[in-house]
């Protein structure tokens, strides 16, 4: 849960945060989803819901201007890494989560989309324009 809240948040304060208030969802519903096959998937489901939620609210009450700050990252030596990251915290929240489902969670777009709650064509749309924005950002030999 952390790796995808890190690489969707950005930086590891605001991922904690997220897999905190995620995991506080999960143990909120702890009768109801014993009963499910997995758990695991429903807290991931959880991850993805909340953090676009949570962009919607963000961005429905605060703009921002100026330059993005810097962000922390494990791998801090990895220009490319740093670069992808800062691609990615300037694209659409949606696009964002299918993509770290998809490339670097290594999930199908079928699974993609049931973690999201989208329609499999929803989910390649995203993926296509996801792409196409983080290529414009920073390269082809980037993305």
């Amino acid at each position: 849960l952390f790796r995808s809240a890190y690489l969707m948040c950005g930086n590891r304060h605001e991922a904690e945060d997220l897999v905190q208030t995620t995991l506080v969802k999960v143990v909120l519903g702890w009768r109801r989803l014993q009963k499910l096959d997995n758990v695991e998937a429903y807290a991931r489901k959880t991850l993805f819901n909340t953090f676009i939620e949570g962009r919607r609210r963000f961005w429905r009450r605060e703009h921002a201007y100026g330059e993005l700050p810097e962000r922390a990252a494990p791998d801090t030596d990895s220009e490319t890494g740093m670069v992808v990251r800062e691609a990615l915290a300037r694209i659409t929240p949606r696009q964002r989560a299918v993509l770290v489902l998809r490339y670097w969670e290594d999930q199908s777009v079928e699974a993609t989309a049931a973690v999201l709650g989208m329609r499999e064509n929803t989910v390649k749309s995203h993926t296509a324009r996801g792409l196409a924005a983080l290529r414009a950002q920073v390269g082809k030999e980037f993305v």
